[in-house]
């Protein structure tokens, strides 16, 4: 039986070796909360020996951020330095391979000034516009991953200790990374294998549109554009070489036609939005609009993200994911969009993905939304798969296929 340092390691090497494929002499960008600094250096450690040129980790204080929030004026908080965005342009200019560790406490924001949250978000988005098209359209090589803070922890497993919360949680992403395994090399290669069969189903129906309905309210058709591809699992960068952008994951996903998708979406898991929890929440759609919201908790958070920015209000991701999944089946909410996105079927409103259509990756802006694809600096997952989700695909004449049938694959 392995040990807690034995699985950190074997967590540490997926996300260098598998994550990012880090390829000799290139440099490696880590971003990490400070909370998480001894695991950001475990990384650091290991893709020096695996050939990595330098490694550069950039630390992140959300209790600093939530000062500024407070204390920072809107045009303090909304002026980035050159410095920082010629930054951002240097990762994608120099391939640089990056690894984020997303690990928030879903407590540290909560009641600051929404507006101010939205203008800075915003004010970081456009700064970051050249890093953001070359992530989606996978012109460098990236892996999120997250491992526990206190805070966090103590979230997901309110009723222990902070030491056992953050060891409990430990284990449940050991588990859900397939970390906690003898070759978990090997265990990730014939998960990928279960990824093709099904995207293959997709990609070769076409299916013109998309039927969601489930008891807690969500009854929407989905349009989809010509040409869409189905992907999931590993994806293979620009430079040819193969990588895993999520660790863990459990979804297939595509791009949905921004402009055909009408009805309402009903969240099945709370959604933590810079640093705020946004929870029992719908989404109304209109030709790929959103003309209607509502939410229990954090009703200005979820507005301000419908109106970050153009683009913002309307839909760029489409993904399913089987209730009867091994995150979903560990029957806990994590408070964290990497892992309560791969326990459930999910949108992201915002971008589109280039790589979700023929050719996209070599279209400009104007084309991809022509063909349908939205286009936008926001991407923000939130689920709405439940055990009673039936997804049916319709092809152009109107010819009915099950996709879903009570939250799991229908073939």
């Amino acid at each position: 039986m392995m040990n807690f340092k034995e699985k950190q390691q074997h967590l540490a090497d997926l996300t260098v070796a598998l994550g990012v494929n880090i390829q000799q002499g290139q440099h490696l960008i880590i971003s990490t909360p400070i909370a998480c600094a001894d695991f950001a250096r475990l990384v650091a450690e290991c893709a020096f020996k695996r050939g990595a040129g330098d490694v550069t980790i950039r630390y992140n204080d959300e209790k600093f951020a939530r000062l500024r929030y407070d204390y920072a004026d809107t045009e303090t908080l909304t002026s980035i330095p050159h410095w920082w965005q010629e930054r951002s342009d240097s990762a994608v200019d120099h391939h640089d391979a990056a690894i984020s560790i997303y690990a928030e406490d879903p407590s540290v924001m909560a009641g600051v000034n929404a507006e101010k949250v939205k203008a800075a978000s915003n004010a970081v988005q456009n700064a970051a516009k050249k890093y953001h098209l070359a992530v989606i359209n996978n012109q460098i090589r990236w892996c999120v991953i997250s491992v526990p803070t206190p805070g966090w922890a103590q979230k997901v497993f309110p009723e222990l200790s902070q030491d056992q919360a953050v060891e409990a949680l430990w284990d449940a992403i050991f588990k859900t990374t397939r970390s906690d395994v003898k070759d978990p090399v090997d265990a990730w290669e014939k998960h990928n294998d279960s990824f093709k069969a099904r995207s293959e189903f997709l990609n070769a129906h076409q299916f013109d549109a998309f039927i969601y309905r489930n008891a807690t309210g969500t009854d929407i058709k989905v349009g989809m554009p010509k040409n869409h591809i189905w992907a999931g699992g590993q994806e293979t960068a620009v430079d040819g070489h193969p990588f895993f952008p999520n660790i863990p994951t459990e979804e297939i996903f595509c791009a949905p036609d921004k402009n055909r998708i009408n009805g309402t979406l009903a969240s099945s898991h709370p959604l933590i939005y810079n640093g705020q929890m946004i929870d029992h929440f719908s989404l109304t759609f209109k030709h790929g609009v959103v003309t209607r919201f509502s939410a229990q908790k954090g009703e200005d958070a979820l507005k301000s993200l419908i109106e970050a920015n153009p683009g913002s209000n309307m839909l760029g991701e489409i993904s399913f994911v089987p209730y009867d999944s091994p995150i979903s089946n560990l029957n806990l909410l994590f408070y964290n969009t990497l892992f309560d996105e791969n326990a459930s079927c999910h949108f992201a409103l915002g971008s589109a993905y280039p790589t979700c259509i023929q050719n996209g990756q070599n279209m400009t802006p104007e084309e991809l939304a022509a063909a349908g694809l939205n286009v936008s600096t926001t991407h923000v997952d939130f689920m709405v798969g439940t055990q009673d989700l039936s997804i049916t695909g319709l092809d152009k004449n109107g010819v009915e296929t099950p996709i879903f049938i009570n939250g799991n694959w229908a073939f």
